[in-house]
């Protein structure tokens, strides 16, 4: 790839794009408002796979029971939106993370990206948006390097560059291994962080009763899904929840800016002790630095709403 075609491919695309969503869906409710923002835009969007990452908290009991209810999910959501033709772009992922930097974790969903990727180039990539754990995707570059050339990594992975312990957030420490080989690789990627600048794209219950109520079946399954959950930590108390992965997808859609910021900086390499360290030789990667939090929320509730 050219430096130039590089830089291009660090930009949001103007056209209609093939995606993969890489999701641990059933982890938190911010994934299901993600795959219903990405599906419900076909003239925007060609997806061409989902596939169900790992992920270990209270709501599993190992990575691959997190895997396995998050493909359970995945289905479930299709079913809601009345998609049940694309079941089978549905794939299970890995059932544990990724041992060392080397070793790719075998799965459905490693081998379906390392195939696909080269069926793309670097003036036509494959847009892969990971929203969980990345042990999915590192496991498909490490099975064929040359995927690198061929896609875009869009992440919602750790914490902004100022905080203390910034790959101590949830989606980088499950896997330091993964994390290290996708940000380490070269492949364009576009970096998320949560604390210090996602965690702005909140909202509260009267919000979503207030759009999305009565709607469809599906916005009331999303709004019943945040509101019980959040009520069950914060009953009878003032609460906000933060929507986290719809902001990855919008990403795509980020071309005129009016969404979020960003700005090149050299790939933060994440460490063991979950600190970043910085090579000021290294690669350059897109980091997003601040959301529009009512421009995004906006559209978000319009392409539910249908």
């Amino acid at each position: 790839m050219t430096t130039e075609q590089y830089f291009k491919n660090l930009t949001p695309p103007t056209r209609k794009v093939d995606v993969v969503l890489d999701t641990d869906a059933y982890n938190e409710i911010d994934d299901q408002f993600a795959i219903a923002y990405l599906l419900r835009q076909p003239e925007l969007f060609n997806v061409v796979g989902l596939t169900a990452a790992p992920f270990l908290n209270e709501r599993s009991v190992s990575p691959l029971d997190g895997m396995e209810k998050s493909y359970t999910e995945i289905l479930t959501l299709l079913e809601l939106m009345g998609l049940d033709d694309m079941k089978d772009k549905v794939y299970k992922g890995s059932a544990d993370y990724l041992p060392d930097i080397k070793t790719p974790v075998e799965s459905d969903a490693a081998d379906f990206l390392a195939r696909l990727a080269d069926d793309y180039c670097p003036e036509n990539p494959l847009y892969v948006v990971a929203i969980g754990a990345i042990t999915n995707v590192a496991s498909a570059l490490l099975k064929n390097p040359a995927m690198k050339e061929n896609c875009v990594v869009v992440w919602l992975g750790g914490h902004a560059e100022n905080y203390p312990k910034a790959a101590v957030e949830f989606n980088m420490k499950q896997d330091i291994a993964a994390a290290r080989v996708v940000m380490g690789c070269g492949v364009p990627f576009v970096q998320l962080p949560c604390r210090g600048v996602v965690d702005h794209f909140a909202t509260s219950r009267y919000e979503l009763e207030h759009w999305l109520s009565g709607v469809s079946p599906l916005c009331d399954h999303l709004i019943g899904a945040a509101i019980a959950e959040a009520e069950s930590y914060a009953a009878g108390k003032p609460w906000t929840r933060v929507i986290w992965d719809v902001t990855a997808v919008a990403w795509l859609k980020n071309s005129d800016r009016r969404f979020m910021r960003e700005k090149l900086i050299h790939s933060p390499i994440p460490e063991y002790d979950k600190q970043y360290a910085y090579d000021p030789t290294g690669h350059l990667i897109k980091y997003v630095y601040e959301i529009n939090r009512d421009a995004l929320f906006e559209d978000l509730f319009k392409v539910l709403k249908g």
